[in-house]
């Protein structure tokens, strides 16, 4: 418990509190991994050598944000969110997203919410120049209560179009501005936002729009920056979901000193402020506003910042933990 200034307690919320730890879930992941021998090439989708090229698969999901968007009956955009998750953890890697298939997991048929969906994720293969091949919608009243929603990405790289993978000591970090929350956290979120609000007020910094609004705008797509960020020689990327400024560390064991950081939207100030959240925890949790990172010659940095909506934000040093506003994260 906390005092706030008008000697109100109010209870600090935790990501791992509110029920999701990334390190028990990383344990999981990793024990998981071990049962059958993966044999995963990168930090962000798994390679099959299919002679002159790869194969990449990645899958996620969207997560706790689903419930945001069945509270205020809003699914236009999740299906945007779902091509996204997975179409940058490809481009995280240096794969070019070409297709994919979504699986919809359903307690009863809902054709609004069906309808709702495929529109959105319409609007995503659209954006990120994607087929669709197929999917499932299963009705499964016995498992899912309301529904999930999920997809798998494949992608194709000629094998020296990959990303290496590992910074270098040197490197400049040029940093890609995120649109909001994206698709993780959400569970921290919905539990801050609501402790005085529901879904349906206003956005204080922005009256025009709810909160529920906010929490739901769709997670940015990615693929646009492939082609300069292979262009100037990027060695390692970052794409910033759970676990937040700590992704950073997938490219490799290194300080990764950000001392000019992107400006973070104000929906994380609310959230912040609402759960009476951390400044590490918030880092900890969510993208602070910079959803896409990568590492490349200092001498190749202005030309790619310059080419796309990236920023110079940092660069890399000997250690292990990322250096951001007064934080030590490791």
């Amino acid at each position: 418990m906390t005092t706030d200034d008008e000697g109100t307690d109010t209870e600090r919320l935790t990501y791992a509190e509110t029920g999701v730890d990334i390190d028990a879930s990383e344990d999981a992941t990793a024990a998981l991994l071990a049962a059958f021998g993966s044999d995963l090439r990168t930090e962000y989708a798994g390679l099959v050598d299919i002679g002159d090229r790869y194969l990449a698969l990645a899958t996620d999901g969207v997560g706790t944000k689903l419930l945001v968007a069945e509270s205020i009956e809003d699914f236009s955009t999740i299906g945007i969110d779902c091509i996204a998750m997975n179409v940058n953890d490809l481009v995280a890697a240096g794969v070019e997203p070409v297709a994919f298939v979504d699986y919809l997991a359903i307690d009863e048929p809902d054709e609004t919410l069906t309808n709702e969906i495929g529109e959105g994720l319409a609007v995503g293969l659209d954006e990120a120049d994607l087929t669709m091949l197929g999917g499932e919608t299963a009705v499964m009243p016995d498992v899912v209560k309301g529904f999930d929603l999920a997809g798998t990405c494949a992608g194709l790289a000629a094998k020296d179009d990959l990303f290496a993978g590992e910074a270098q000591v040197g490197d400049a970090l040029v940093g890609f501005p995120s649109n909001g929350i994206h698709s993780n956290g959400l569970t921290l979120a919905r539990e801050a936002v609501t402790r005085d609000h529901e879904y349906t007020d206003e956005f204080p910094p922005t009256p025009e729009r709810t909160i529920g609004e906010e929490l739901l705008r769709p997670t940015r797509i990615y693929t646009d920056l492939l082609e300069p960020m292979r262009e100037h020689g990027v060695r390692a990327a970052a794409h910033v979901t759970g676990g937040g400024w700590t992704n950073l560390l997938r490219m490799g064991e290194f300080e990764y000193v950000i001392d000019d950081p992107l400006p973070a939207q104000p929906v994380f100030e609310f959230v912040q402020e609402e759960g009476n959240v951390t400044d590490e925890e918030m880092h900890r949790t969510f993208n602070m506003g910079t959803g896409f990172v990568v590492a490349l010659p200092e001498d190749q940095a202005d030309d790619l910042a310059a080419e796309t909506d990236g920023r110079i934000i940092g660069r890399v040093e000997d250690g292990s933990s990322v250096e951001i506003r007064g934080l030590s994260l490791s």
